[in-house]
């Protein structure tokens, strides 16, 4: 068959969404890795355009030319079967190559890639790689802004990344419980003919009980009551792990609230502001999450609690976390070859977080979505969203 032509406009606007995800940036931004989890701006620009070319054109396209031997080696992430690579942590020390050198690969596979799918009939498989290689970059297109939120809000002066970006958009309808029955329900992805990741797919029934879910999120001035109420000095609320883990850390806060003059502010990616509190909660890890949940006499939701009752509630703006481990569906398999590395092996101490959030990509979210991180992680806009 010939590439949808959708698929491939797809493809073209999303490598121009993740430049311009790159225009408010100034040059000595994009090769700041302040902590292990978080990348260089050059560096996602360089992997996403790696993916293309590595599962794309060296596999398929004849004679392709490879634009330079040594960037598989700087730009491969964690796919261990396909060869070597530099470590996490020291892609902070890749002072070359250049920005515009990188920008260069950019352009170079993004033609190639449009040659390759307008002068060629397309399996399904081949077309169904791109399109998994569109969502990664989206994925890369999230990471982006939260890492470059985070090289800017740990730099001292606290410069703004862009002027009109909104992160904070209030909940403005009335508070109210929502009841689901107890019954038997399907959770994941539908088999409909639209994207999803492996981790989505193999739907299948879970049993629950009666529970309640709150349509709105945890906002800041909540939060702010529970930190009044000495919340992280109460040893009872926190999971082992947890307390031991905000006395060595000296978490008193969620990050990018900074007390100025006995007021709270919070770093934007707008620049710092006077906290807001009808604002949604952000950047707080699991163990907080759990923690305030426990202050409330409530809990976490289950992901496939979350799943049933997402239809009677908007989301979007937060990743929320669940009271759920991040663990494979029934029947689940992994693909074969390298891109089986994506999402299975990492079936392992994490927690699920749904719903999406104001970072995430156009086209990105959807109510099967299972994104997944370590429970003391809390660079993404994670957010909480409370079950009884």
């Amino acid at each position: 068959m010939t590439s949808s032509t959708s698929t491939l406009e797809k493809f073209l606007k999303t490598r121009k969404l993740t430049k311009q995800l790159c225009e408010p940036l100034e040059i000595e931004d994009f090769v700041v890795q302040p902590v292990e989890f978080v990348s260089p701006p050059k560096w996602h620009l360089g992997h996403t355009t790696w993916f293309f070319e590595e599962f794309i054109l060296k596999k398929h396209q004849q004679n392709y030319q490879i634009f330079d031997e040594q960037f598989a080696y700087v730009f491969n992430s964690y796919y261990e079967s396909v060869g070597e690579k530099v470590i996490r942590t020291h892609r902070g020390n890749l002072s070359r190559p250049t920005v515009s050198r990188i920008y260069e690969y950019r352009n170079y596979v993004t033609n190639a890639i449009e040659r390759f799918f307008n002068e060629n009939e397309i399996s399904e498989a081949l077309e169904e790689v791109l399109e998994i290689g569109i969502h990664h970059e989206m994925q890369h297109q999230e990471l982006l802004l939260t890492d470059i939120k985070y090289i800017l809000g740990n730099n001292p002066l606290l410069p703004q990344y862009k002027e009109n970006f909104n992160e904070n958009k209030i909940e403005k309808h009335p508070h109210k419980w929502l009841t689901l029955a107890e019954g038997v329900y399907e959770i994941g992805k539908p088999d409909d003919g639209e994207f999803s990741y492996d981790n989505e797919k193999g739907r299948h029934k879970v049993y629950l009980n009666e529970f309640f879910i709150s349509n709105k999120l945890v906002t800041n001035a909540e939060y702010l009551e529970f930190m009044n109420a000495s919340g992280y000095q109460d040893v009872l609320l926190w999971h082992a792990e947890a307390w031991d883990w905000i006395n060595a850390e000296k978490i008193k806060a969620p990050a990018y609230w900074y007390l100025i003059d006995g007021c709270w502010h919070q770093y934007t990616l707008s620049g710092l502001q006077p906290l807001t509190p009808e604002a949604p909660l952000a950047h707080i890890s699991y163990y907080e999450a759990f923690a305030f949940a426990q202050w409330k006499d409530m809990r976490l939701p289950t992901e496939a609690e979350w799943e049933i009752a997402q239809e009677k509630f908007d989301w979007g703006q937060r990743w929320e976390w669940t009271e759920s481990a991040y663990a494979p569906y029934p029947n689940y398999k992994k693909p074969e070859g390298a891109l089986g590395e994506y999402n299975g092996k990492f079936m392992v101490n994490q927690k699920v977080l749904r719903g999406g959030s104001v970072a995430t990509s156009p086209e990105h979210t959807r109510y099967t979505y299972r994104n997944f991180f370590h429970a003391n992680l809390r660079w993404q806009f994670t957010g909480i969203r409370l079950a009884k």
